[in-house]
């Protein structure tokens, strides 16, 4: 069965197709063949930019794409190339599945209907940068597709087995029941992958695993038995860790302060914070991390703080997992920052020794060299009764099989 893995923004479609048996079980991904990928970005302007790449061969088209709609037809067209496409035919597509946000009072996967929109667009104050687009996207594509099922596998279903003492705010019961006020979750795709793929490597199905999913968003999550049971990000992605311009935990009564001697409004002020906050406020200089090391190497003592703050952030957020699992079989790391930056690694792992985690500081900094094709290695001591490791996650591929046991149990 193939399943087209769309990724939205305001102005860009990112997708994979996948080719899955109809039949395997939803933590089997093993059948799992990546056909092509591909981007089309800047829709909406009159040069927007299109790009496929299928096995060795790739494309690219500059052409006016007005819309998601003509987003999908366009990588279409790449996917069926009389030489070099995946597919014979577009229809040989079975569904699109969307990595979906915030759907409220649902959470889950489900096949996109009026009632998933609607659900949907009551979030939209709670992810602004992400589910409009979405709506608006599927809107389209539902209207140009009609005979083509469209898929949401919301971020924050993963999380749904984590005990309500861990996913409660302490405000008035009213706004918890009504407007649906909790610690929802996110990155449920990633953490989900590293949670299956950790027990294959370790051989368990009972490990007690922290995934960290460091990158341009971060997020901490504790997994026992495959199972989400503690996190990070709370209502919105903006909370939990700093990210690169997202201002992570924040105390909401320095709100009024902040309006009063700076004149902005409440939107404008939260907007900031969503934007200009995080490693980029810390820093002064960028959200990039690789930026702000280069630049505290330099010498620039904002760039080390926020180096510095991230890494304690981490450390205290790791610690509260730890608590939560009463210890854990694994540390492993994945995204961007986790995947590719030792220092970060080094910095959260060092001096844990009385918890039981020992780190290869060796094995730490030659742990690309190590990885191979795959990108898995482990970087910890001989000794140590945590193993860390760092995995590359794989959403799309975890979408890719839960829209195809979406549209199977329609």
């Amino acid at each position: 069965m193939l399943v087209l893995v769309a990724n939205l923004g305001s102005t860009s479609f990112k997708y994979r197709l996948f080719e899955m048996a109809e039949d395997g079980a939803l933590d089997d991904l093993s059948d799992a063949t990546c056909l092509a990928r591909g981007a089309v970005e800047r829709i909406g302007d009159a040069e927007s930019k299109c790009t496929v790449q299928i096995g060795d061969w790739s494309d690219e088209l500059t052409m006016a794409v007005p819309d998601h709609g003509v987003a999908v037809e366009t990588c279409l067209t790449q996917l069926t190339h009389e030489q070099h496409g995946a597919i014979e035919d577009a229809s040989q597509v079975a569904a699109i599945g969307f990595k979906a946000v915030h759907g409220g009072r649902i959470s889950g996967v489900f096949v996109v209907d009026d009632e998933v929109l609607e659900a949907m667009a009551e979030m939209n104050a709670a992810a602004p940068a992400h589910n409009p687009p979405y709506i608006a996207a599927m809107k389209t594509l539902r209207a140009r597709f009609p005979d083509l099922p469209l898929v949401a596998a919301f971020e924050t279903d993963f999380h749904q087995t984590i005990p309500a003492a861990r996913k409660e705010y302490a405000i008035p019961r009213q706004w918890s029941d009504e407007f649906h006020i909790r610690k929802w979750g996110f990155h449920g795709a990633s953490h989900r992958y590293i949670a299956f793929r950790s027990a294959e490597i370790l051989g368990r199905n009972d490990a007690r695993v922290i995934s960290c999913h460091l990158g341009g968003s971060s997020s901490i999550t504790a997994i026992r038995d495959r199972q989400s049971v503690q996190t990070t990000m709370g209502m919105t992605p903006q909370t939990g860790l700093p990210q690169n311009n997202r201002v992570g935990d924040f105390d909401p009564f320095a709100l009024p302060l902040i309006i009063e001697r700076t004149g902005l409004s409440l939107d404008e002020t939260l907007k900031t914070l969503a934007s200009q906050g995080g490693l980029l406020g810390l820093s002064g200089r960028s959200g990039d991390i690789r930026d702000i090391e280069q630049a505290a190497d330099e010498g620039d003592a904002q760039s080390q703080l926020a180096l510095d703050v991230f890494i304690e952030e981490l450390r205290r957020h790791l610690g509260g997992m730890l608590v939560a699992l009463g210890g854990a079989d694994a540390i492993v790391f994945t995204g961007g920052i986790g995947e590719n930056d030792q220092r970060i690694r080094q910095g959260v792992c060092q001096g844990l020794e009385e918890l039981g985690i020992r780190i290869d500081s060796d094995a730490n900094e030659t742990l690309r060299q190590q990885a191979g094709e795959s990108g898995e290695a482990s970087f910890h001591a001989d000794d140590s009764k945590t193993q860390l490791w760092v995995i590359p996650t794989n959403e799309e591929v975890i979408v890719a099989r839960q829209t195809i046991h979406a549209i199977k149990s329609r």
